[in-house]
């Protein structure tokens, strides 16, 4: 009678598995009953775990001799020690993000530069003067550590800085909704019915305007929305007219809506103020990269709204805030609201903000990590994938360059894509979600995506340092 070859090895490996020691049985080990007296219970229960796991893959993978097995499980409490001696398990952590989205919001949105660290970290370290003023020895304001910063990178001219006011709180969703109760509660707000978005987490503007107080006057269509229906809808109770950056879709063909310009000619005419929530803080055109027609802060304050709101993990390429730059007057107000209280953000959200504000002063922006990501060109992605592909050594992982197409991401840029490169992985005892799942178990994990039954890595979204922890991880499946 013939064994089957595959049934004997499936039987083999079964074998092996039969043998592992229990969680339990580790327990009772001298060696480990002294690393739980040094790192408690749980957390060398949790790397016991991780070793019979490892074990276990490599079982699957190479189905070890018993001799081998058996040294493996001897190193057990010596594999232990290792990774408790590694530091803490914490469960926030760095990640390479490979999937091609440069503003991934599940994965941080945009990187902070080295410049950013450092006055975070120096910043953090010990006292700061958040709401101290240096030279007086009074109480200050906080939003000062920016305020002239982002006024200089929108280019208004210093002599126009009386006019204008900058506000810093948590995100784009707060910004938009503390103005909102500022200046339009138990008041009309008039917007586009093509504007009342939703975006990720299940943020709508309408709902943002219910909740702070304003009653929403829809205007026009889906997709067509002239200058005259915010005229025919202005009234007395009136108090701001709404513009929206459709920023996660884009509507084609019939299609018509008033420019900046001509709201902002409207709203002066008839002496209400235009807020617009511009959402991604794009400083100056995408135009360079091949993106055209994305608004950006600077034509917003140079067309003359009386306030916009931003983000500052998007386009700006800083950390996660919202700010609001608008009229004097109307930035007073929004000031004393209360509200403000518990919009606003801590010292290590300035410090961050501050580095990066400095960086676009300085005219090094491309000190920037998302500035690099939106400019490298394909050619230079190109040649790392076949550095990579051409590094693994394993028969077991089958490695291709393709051609792909990253994403600008974050609710910014929706139809927008870049031409890019990444590296096509199969093997052939894992399914692409296998695979995935392995690469996310690696140290630091490794975020791809999957494209045609491939794990898809793409590298504009990888720092070249980190190519070489590819290609590790790569060896390793």
């Amino acid at each position: 009678m013939t064994v089957d070859p595959m049934a004997r090895a499936e039987q083999n490996r079964e074998d092996l598995y039969r043998r592992l020691p229990s969680v339990n049985e580790i327990l009772l080990a001298p060696e480990i009953q002294k690393l739980i007296q040094a790192y408690g219970h749980n957390r060398v229960v949790t790397a016991i775990r991780e070793s019979l796991d490892a074990i276990r893959a490599d079982i699957l993978l190479n189905g070890p001799p018993a001799e081998a097995l058996d040294r493996e499980i001897g190193a057990i409490p010596g594999r232990v020690s290792e990774v408790l001696q590694g530091g803490p398990d914490y469960s926030l952590r760095p990640v390479i993000n490979a999937t091609g989205v440069i503003l991934h919001t599940n994965l941080g949105r945009a990187p902070l530069s080295e410049a950013a660290l450092a006055h975070l970290v120096d910043v953090a370290r010990d006292y700061c003067n958040l709401e101290f003023n240096l030279e007086s020895g009074e109480r200050s304001k906080r939003d000062v550590h920016a305020e002239h910063l982002v006024l200089r990178v929108l280019s208004v001219p210093e002599d126009e800085f009386p006019r204008w006011g900058v506000v810093v709180v948590n995100n784009c969703a707060a910004a938009t909704f503390l103005a909102l109760n500022t200046i339009a509660d138990s008041r009309e707000v008039v917007v586009s019915r093509g504007e009342l978005v939703e975006i990720g987490g299940g943020f709508r503007i309408p709902e943002v305007l219910e909740k702070s107080g304003a009653v929403l006057r829809e205007v026009g269509t889906t997709n067509r929305t002239r200058t005259a229906d915010y005229e025919q809808a202005i009234t007395e109770q009136t108090s701001l007219l709404l513009r929206v950056h459709q920023s996660n879709f884009s509507i084609e063909g019939f299609v018509e809506r008033p420019s900046l310009k001509e709201l902002v000619v409207l709203a002066k005419t008839l002496g209400v103020p235009l807020f617009e929530d511009q959402g991604t803080g794009l400083v100056s055109h995408l135009d360079p990269i091949g993106i055209a027609g994305q608004p950006t802060l600077r034509d917003s304050i140079a067309a003359g709204v009386d306030l916009v709101a931003a983000s500052g993990d998007k386009l700006l390429g800083g950390p996660q805030c919202g700010l609001l730059v608008g009229r004097t007057d109307l930035i007073a107000r929004i000031r004393k609201n209360p509200l403000l209280r518990a919009f606003r953000v801590d010292k290590l959200t300035y410090a961050a903000l501050e580095a990066t504000l400095f960086e676009y002063q300085a005219g090094t922006k491309d000190a920037l990590p998302l500035t690099r990501m939106l400019s490298t060109p394909a050619e230079e992605i190109e040649e790392r994938c076949h550095a990579i592909a051409g590094s693994t050594k394993s028969a077991r992982v089958l490695t291709t360059v393709i051609a792909v197409e990253s994403a600008i991401g974050g609710g910014t840029a929706p139809s927008a894509r870049l031409k890019s490169y990444a590296v096509s992985i199969r093997h052939p005892h894992f399914t692409a979600n296998e695979l995935l799942k392995k690469l996310r178990s690696y140290d630091p994990p490794v975020i791809g995506r999957i494209a045609e039954d491939a794990v898809v890595l793409d590298l504009r979204t990888v720092p070249p340092h980190m190519d070489e922890t590819i290609a590790r991880a790569l060896e390793m499946l």
